[in-house]
């Protein structure tokens, strides 16, 4: 019998998602078999995924990471977003002793201090919860784009994450930001009021600045630092590989 290659599955996958629309490609991938799971930022992008498994219905699980120090626009939106597509988004916060590992090793606030510490507390805040996300997935579908920031400029529809063991769906990988807003102004989704104030990518409100014109849309994540591919390791195998093995 001839072992499957996730890799080639994960191609094959990538082939057919290529040639739909966005309802087609959460479709084709809601009926892969297995748990699938969405997980949401409640950026514009996320609503928009959030909106069409909403609207038709499909069995998506949808989780979002509940780090502690999110905007409260963002916390207000969560429900809105419930409200209005009648859909359950499961909540997955860091645990109170990781918390208070991380405080007493580097302070609350000690994210600003060195890329280490930054790292460590996205791993408290978002990777180990992610994982509990992820449990029992086969599949993760994700808000991930190509015009986000040059370090994802080359994201695919699908890929296999080999620290996960599972496929990994990027539906929104070809849409540029115009085609989502207006996506969102046709269909009247309901989007973070950050936006409009220079947030065009939000996270934790400590971590989090509106943009300058001109300036990349992720460039107000962990501005402090000067590594311009800045991500906090839930898209970069290296620093999940680090926190699944702690």
């Amino acid at each position: 019998m001839t072992a499957i290659n996730p890799n080639a599955e994960a191609e094959a996958l990538n082939d057919k998602l290529a040639g739909l629309d966005l309802a087609g490609r959460l479709s084709l991938v809601a009926g892969l078999g297995g748990r699938v799971v969405f997980t949401t930022s409640l950026g514009i992008e996320d609503q928009v995924i959030t909106a069409e498994i909403g609207t038709h219905r499909l069995p998506i699980d949808i989780a979002t990471l509940e780090t502690g120090r999110l905007f409260a626009e963002t916390l207000a939106l969560i429900d809105e977003t419930e409200a209005q597509y009648d859909i359950h988004i499961q909540r997955f916060s860091p645990e109170k002793a990781d918390i208070d590992a991380y405080a007493a090793q580097y302070g609350l606030n000690g994210f600003y201090e060195s890329v280490e510490a930054r790292h460590a507390c996205c791993g408290v805040r978002k990777l180990k919860p992610l994982a509990r996300a992820l449990e029992g997935a086969t599949v993760w579908i994700t808000g991930l784009r190509r015009g986000q920031s040059t370090n994802r400029a080359e994201t695919p529809f699908a890929e296999y994450d080999a620290e996960r063991h599972l496929l990994k769906v990027n539906p929104l990988a070809d849409w540029d930001i115009e085609a989502i807003k207006a996506f969102v102004s046709e269909n009247g989704v309901p989007v973070n009021p950050l936006h409009a104030r220079g947030y065009p990518s939000i996270g934790c409100e400590p971590c989090t600045r509106a943009i300058k014109p001109g300036e990349p849309e992720r460039a107000g994540r962990w501005w402090w630092e000067q590594d311009e591919k800045r991500e906090c390791g839930l898209h970069v195998a290296e620093e999940a590989a680090a926190i699944a093995a702690q």
